[in-house]
């Protein structure tokens, strides 16, 4: 490739002197441009070069030991409509299992109505802690983000009036906050608005800056009323903190704040082969991990799906390795799977092997995240450095040609004229 380039510039250059009547040095301008190509193949090898060799590869597979300490285990439910969440609590074999383990029950406020407050009453009554899963009702889903900052104090609002007149109590209340989903779903087959729309959010620092001013005052609101406050962000959120860069957040509209606890979403049945491998990785950096998922369908050739009981007690013992406080969703295909009773009897100090070939996979795509976010979010300094640089050889090139054009040279005899 770099052959190709030197060529194309030889060439070019010298169709340049033939138009260069002022007797313009090629062979100085040549050296330039090259020195240039150079250093940018060389800046984009040492770029690219850690990927695949300064990040050290397990040549065998990682053994991680259980903490032997069962966590505080919380089920997410009740995002799929009112009759599946009165018939789910309405069995015995369920409540008595969510009691057995301590969990929490974190619950998908989708709605504020008589019946939604009937269940939770109920699991009240039955001394299971809730977590109120505050969503948004509008057009844009139900997720918080950057866009939906000024709908978010009315949300709660009304939150808090249900919450009273109703009578419940909550352990917690916890905010999710992910992109908007439909807006990138109503793009997707708009490739180009899509990248504009992307690139206009990532220059749009205002956006988010309002965004987490008004997330951060709302945290404090509902922590006022007594509420510990939970939220939620996806996987890329541990790696954007490492190198201190806001690119995704600020393409996407998710907004980094952080309450009482922030948990990370890991779900690995998205990331098969990897798996458990990417728990490993990212759980050093997380206050509690939310594993999933163990509901749903599994498209034909998709390799997507719920968790078998293998990958979930896998994820399970490896993100408690991290933290004694793990989500799951979702508490319907738990149920379904019939992985209640099974998480009674689990065997919490147990052993997970994970194969080198998937931290292997896992530490290179990381590791190119985190320089890719690098060189986005430092892309202005990288651009004015290289200008200044640019800059400097022209000037250093120019000051030396104007050196060397003053210097005089000695007369020839057949130059000098006789009178």
């Amino acid at each position: 490739m770099y052959g190709r380039f030197s060529r194309s510039t030889d060439v070019w250059l010298r169709r340049a002197s033939k138009l260069d009547s002022g007797g313009f040095h090629v062979v100085h301008a040549r050296r330039i441009i090259l020195g240039v190509l150079r250093a940018s193949h060389f800046l984009s090898v040492c770029f690219c070069l850690p990927i695949f060799t300064l990040v050290p590869m397990p040549s065998t597979g990682v053994t991680v030991q259980g903490s032997g300490v069962r966590p505080t285990l919380g089920f997410a439910c009740c995002d799929q409509g009112t009759a599946p969440m009165q018939a789910l609590f309405a069995d015995p074999d369920v409540i008595a299992a969510l009691r057995e383990l301590h969990a929490q029950v974190g619950m998908a406020i989708a709605d504020f109505s008589p019946e939604r407050a009937q269940v939770v009453r109920f699991l009240n009554q039955q001394q299971i802690p809730v977590i109120a899963g505050v969503t948004l009702q509008t057009k844009d889903g139900p997720y918080f983000n950057a866009d939906d900052v000024d709908e978010a104090p009315a949300q709660i609002a009304d939150f808090e009036k249900w919450t009273r007149e109703n009578g419940l109590r909550w352990d917690a209340v916890g905010l999710d906050i992910e992109p908007n989903f439909s807006e990138l779903a109503a793009l997707k087959n708009h490739r180009w608005r899509q990248l504009t729309t992307l690139l206009r959010n990532s220059l749009d620092g205002k956006r988010m800056g309002r965004a987490h001013d008004g997330y951060s005052l709302l945290i404090r609101q509902i922590q006022s009323q007594g509420y510990p406050v939970e939220t939620y962000t996806l996987p890329y959120g541990p790696v954007e903190r490492n190198v201190n860069a806001t690119l995704i957040d600020r393409m996407l509209g998710t907004v980094d704040v952080r309450g009482n606890e922030n948990d990370v979403m890991i779900y690995t049945s998205y990331a098969r082969p990897a798996g458990s491998a990417i728990i490993l990785e990212l759980g050093p950096y997380t206050q509690g991990i939310v594993v999933g998922i163990t509901d749903g369908l599994s498209p034909v050739g998709s390799g997507y799906g719920p968790l078998d009981w293998d990958e979930f007690s896998s994820d399970l013992l490896v993100a408690n390795h991290f933290t004694h406080h793990i989500g799951v969703y979702n508490l319907e295909g738990c149920v379904r799977q019939g992985y209640l009773p099974r998480l009674e009897t689990m065997d919490w100090g147990g052993s997970v092997i994970i194969p080198a070939a998937s931290i292997s996979r896992v530490k290179r795509r990381v590791m190119a995240l985190r320089i890719a976010l690098w060189l986005g979010s430092n892309l202005l300094y990288i651009a004015i450095v290289s200008i200044f640089s640019v800059s400097w050889l022209v000037w250093r090139w120019r000051t030396r040609r104007n050196k060397k054009s003053t210097v005089k040279r000695p007369w020839s005899p057949w130059q000098i004229r006789r009178s």
